[in-house]
């Protein structure tokens, strides 16, 4: 679940950091409305996830997924152009994303295991 509420996490990052653009320096209350909305329910919901998540692993999808959503977002309103390099790095971002989704899951499974094996937890040199 953790994993999912993260995921929308980042995808309120994309809306609000598009609503920004949109402000226009905050002068057009509609999207200020919705950049500061989207920053709120965006930052809790990654504070929800880091719960159950690491923090470095939390924050590096929260920021790639969103940046890349952005991008995506910018290209789709015709704010910025698109090109086969701008796809193959969004790509690799998404890719690295589930890299660390994957690393996440095993080291879940190493760590469950270990546990059961030893219920001490291992802090380095005592």
């Amino acid at each position: 679940m953790a994993w999912i509420i993260l995921v929308f996490s980042a995808v309120m990052e994309a809306v609000w950091a598009t609503a920004l653009g949109l402000s226009d320096g905050f002068s057009r209350p509609v999207p200020v409305v919705v950049f500061l909305l989207g920053l709120l329910v965006s930052m809790v919901t990654l504070a929800r996830a880091a719960r159950s998540i690491p923090i470095g692993t939390a924050y590096a999808v929260w920021a790639g997924l969103g940046a890349t959503i952005t991008v995506a977002a910018s290209i789709a309103l015709g704010q910025e152009p698109v090109s086969a390099w701008k796809l193959v790095f969004m790509a690799g971002i998404v890719g690295s994303i589930v890299g660390l989704k994957l690393t996440h899951s095993a080291d879940d499974g190493e760590q469950a295991r270990g546990e059961a094996a030893d219920s001490t937890a291992d802090f380095g040199p005592r």
